[in-house]
C-alpha cells in the first residue's frame, strides 16, 4: 500500500429529530474526551478535519464532527422538496442533543463556529450539566444582517458561487491561499437554499442578548475565541457577549471567521490552551 492514510474515521448514524428518521454523517479522530464540532452555516464539517489530524488534540479528545441534515453528506429527511429549509434555535439544539444521546456521548466538549457557535450559548444556558463546556469561535449574542439573504437562493443566479462570494471577505488575508479555497469550497458546493435556510436561524431566531446573562460558568464554562478579522460577529459583538456572561473574550490575531479551516496552525495557538484546561477539570 503507497497510500498514507489518515486516522479520521466517517461513519453513518441513525436517529430521530422531530419524530422524523435521519441519516447523519460523521467522522471522528482520537480518544478521551468527547469534543464535539459544529460547522458553520451553508458549510459542513470537513472544516474540522485539521483538528482530527492533529495528534496534540487527538491524544487527549475524541474529536468529532457530523454534518447537520441538510449539509454535506447528511442528506436532507424523506420529503424535503415538499417543504423550505429553515433552521430555528429549538431544531439546532433537538438535533445536536439527538446525536450526542445517538452517540452516548458523556458529557461532551462542544466547540461551534458562527452559528455553531451561537448554539454553544443555547446549549449552556438549558443544558449546563450535560455539556462539561462549550467553546465559542466567532460567538455572539446577537449580530445585526450586513446582507440580502434573499439573494442567496435565486433562480437568476449561481447560489454556491454567491454564497462563496459573500463570505470571502471573512477570511483573513494572511490565511493561506490553499486554505481559503478549501474553506470557500464548502459553499460552493453547499446544497440550494441550505445557506439561507441556515442563516434563518443566524439572523431571525437567535436573539439571545437577554438570555446570556443566565449562563453560569461555573456551571458550564464558556471559552469566546473570535478572529480580528471578523465583520460579521466582531471583536466587539463577542466581548459584549463575553461580559454578560463574566468570561473572557479572546481575540485571535490573523484570523478571520473560519480559522480552523482558513489558518489551522494559527487557530492552534490559541485553542490548545482552551483545551488544556478541558482536560484538566476531567
Amino acid at each position: 500500500m503507497r497510500g498514507r492514510l489518515e486516522g479520521i474515521v466517517g461513519r453513518y448514524v441513525h436517529f430521530e429529530i422531530g419524530g422524523r428518521p435521519h441519516r447523519v454523517y460523521f467522522e471522528e479522530a482520537g480518544d478521551g474526551i468527547p469534543l464535539l464540532c459544529l460547522h458553520t452555516a451553508g458549510s459542513d464539517a470537513t472544516q474540522y478535519r485539521h483538528l482530527m489530524a492533529d495528534d496534540g488534540i487527538t491524544q487527549a479528545f475524541r474529536v468529532i464532527a457530523f454534518d447537520m441534515p441538510w449539509h454535506g453528506k447528511s442528506l436532507p429527511p424523506a420529503g424535503y422538496q415538499e417543504t423550505e429549509y429553515r433552521l430555528t434555535t429549538d431544531l439546532y439544539a433537538e438535533t445536536v442533543c439527538a446525536f450526542c444521546a445517538a452517540l452516548d456521548l458523556d458529557r461532551p466538549a462542544v466547540l461551534g463556529c458562527s452559528m455553531g457557535g451561537r448554539i454553544v450559548l443555547h446549549l449552556a444556558a438549558s443544558w449546563p450539566d450535560e455539556f462539561r463546556a462549550v467553546i465559542g469561535v466567532e460567538a455572539a449574542d446577537h449580530q445585526d444582517p450586513w446582507y440580502d439573504r434573499d439573494w442567496l437562493h435565486r433562480s437568476d443566479v449561481h447560489g454556491g458561487e454567491v454564497c462563496a462570494a459573500l463570505i470571502s471577505g471573512l477570511v483573513a488575508p494572511q490565511s493561506p491561499d490553499e486554505y481559503r479555497w478549501e474553506t470557500l469550497w464548502g459553499y460552493l458546493a453547499s446544497g440550494p437554499g441550505v445557506f439561507k435556510g441556515d442563516l434563518h436561524f443566524y439572523r431571525a431566531d437567535s436573539d439571545y442578548r437577554d438570555r446570556v446573562a443566565a449562563i453560569d460558568p461555573a456551571r458550564c464554562p464558556v471559552y469566546l475565541l473570535t478572529g480580528e478579522y471578523d465583520f460579521s460577529c466582531t471583536p466587539e459583538d463577542t466581548r459584549r457577549t463575553a461580559a454578560k456572561i463574566g468570561v473572557e473574550a479572546i481575540i485571535m490575531k490573523e484570523v478571520g471567521h473560519f480559522p480552523m479551516s482558513e489558518n489551522p496552525s494559527r487557530f492552534r495557538e490559541y485553542l490548545m490552551p482552551v483545551l488544556d484546561r478541558i482536560a484538566a477539570d476531567g
